[in-house]
């Protein structure tokens, strides 16, 4: 990657910059670094506008999880912005009807003030087996809730919701990109991902071992040394 394009990140769902912050000194020393704010907002439309009157005029993108979802939207509106592109355990996916029936229940649960219970039940899916009693991970999940809060939870489940299916448009991709992954995502099984790949030109699969869908805290070097590679190349 040339040394003054720059790399703008996205989080994911209850997510905050504190997900990257495990492979951010690798890949900071390749050029800028920017963590978008996806929280202001309640659709994928709107979210992908806001980052994109934010970030520079044009970018390295990368999207983990409903971060994903953004980052195709953003392949939407301003394609000829992005100059390479990382889908990070996501999918191109609509919501299915019981996703959203899910969703809906935890949404009425966390207007109750059971955010915190929410994501600590959810722990377990969001990690590979081994992780399920990693206190550090743990409490980096609680970190960000904080962060994110209850109203932008809310906002954000709102726009994973209504958003569109992004598999037609998959063939339209046209820059270098990589398609991350772990070998045993429960939240997101790397099927998705996989589906992807296959769909985008020239789109590079990584697969990596023993991880779950946080690849950032579960396997940081393996992820930095995947992102740094698709910058680099």
């Amino acid at each position: 990657m040339d040394q003054t394009t720059p790399l703008l990140l996205v989080p994911g769902l209850a997510s905050s910059a504190r997900i990257y912050a495990p492979v951010l000194p690798a890949l900071w020393r390749l050029g800028p670094v920017m963590i978008a704010n996806h929280i202001r907002d309640d659709s994928m439309a709107a979210i992908a506008a806001r980052v994109l009157s934010e970030a520079p005029p044009r970018f390295a993108l990368g999207g983990h999880s409903m971060g994903g979802y953004i980052a195709l939207e953003i392949m939407r509106q301003a394609p000829e912005r992005v100059a390479k592109l990382a889908l990070i355990n996501t999918q191109a996916g609509p919501d299915t009807p019981e996703a959203t029936a899910r969703r809906r229940g935890l949404m009425e649960r966390a207007k109750r003030g059971e955010l915190r219970a929410i994501r600590e039940e959810s722990f377990p899916e969001l990690v590979h087996p081994s992780r399920r009693d990693d206190a550090a991970i743990l409490k980096l999940v609680h970190a960000q809730d904080e962060d994110v809060g209850v109203e932008g939870y809310l906002r954000q489940q709102t726009a994973i919701i209504a958003r569109v299916d992004s598999r037609p448009t998959l063939a339209t991709i046209r820059c270098p990109t990589l398609v991350l992954t772990g070998d045993q995502d429960n939240t997101i099984p790397n099927a998705f991902s996989k589906e992807m790949a296959e769909a985008i030109a020239g789109a590079k699969l990584v697969i990596l071992d023993r991880c779950g869908h946080l690849p950032q805290p579960e396997q940081p070097e393996a992820t930095a040394r995947a992102l740094t590679e698709w910058l680099a190349s």
